[in-house]
């Protein structure tokens, strides 16, 4: 490492310059990389409280040199933040809230042998980012495995015509989907198992009492 000594006039500066300059490249990633939004989703989860805040003192300073839509920024913070408070200031920020689980954008459905079905929501959460939501169900028996899928690109979500665990997807109706899961809920409730708790947070999906209650 060069000392103060010999280290090159300006030096401090060009690091400081490049640092500056990875970091706008990585904010602007943010707005079409899957992947990029959601390390950024998982190292904000984990900073304490000091550091989301420092976090969000440099957005506001680098954000706007980004070039990008500001929600791509604070989108993926929006989606683990849990203080009421601090989302309240990232959604003032941003102009931003994200979409609510019950405002699906694609629902799909495939059927197999055996009394199996494989429901699948994507879901908006913001810009063309959504989350995906699908499940493997077995008839009179309840929820063989669920899966989330956080932060995906609409374009790389599911869509009619894929095959999951080997079952080909077909287009369906919200509705169509829901009452799936609603049964299957009751199954895995009559067969005394506990319910995944991704579909616990998705509670809000399911608009009658009996089945709000029995996923909260």
């Amino acid at each position: 490492m060069l000392s103060e000594e010999t280290a090159p006039s300006g030096a401090s500066g060009e690091v400081e310059d490049y640092i500056r300059g990875a970091w706008q490249v990585w904010l602007a990633s943010l707005a079409t990389d899957a992947n990029a939004a959601t390390a950024a989703a998982h190292l904000y989860a984990e900073l304490p409280d000091d550091a989301r805040d420092a976090w969000l003192a440099a957005l506001a300073e680098d954000g706007p040199g980004a070039g990008v839509p500001v929600a791509a920024l604070y989108g993926p913070l929006l989606a683990v933040e849990a203080d009421p408070k601090r989302r309240e200031r990232l959604q003032l920020a941003s102009n931003t809230t994200l979409g609510a689980v019950t405002e699906v954008k694609r629902a799909l459905l495939g059927t197999a042998s055996g009394g199996v079905r494989l429901v699948v929501l994507v879901i908006p959460l913001y810009l063309d980012f959504v989350r995906v939501l699908v499940c493997r169900i077995v008839k009179e028996r309840g929820f063989d495995w669920v899966r989330q899928m956080p932060l995906v690109r609409d374009a790389d979500a599911p869509d009619k015509g894929e095959i999951i665990d080997d079952i080909k997807l077909y287009g369906s109706s919200r509705d169509a989907v829901v009452d799936e899961l609603a049964h299957a809920v009751l199954a895995q409730r009559r067969s005394g198992a506990e319910l995944p708790q991704v579909l616990r947070d998705c509670a809000d999906l399911f608009s009658t009492g009996l089945f709000g209650s029995e996923l909260r």
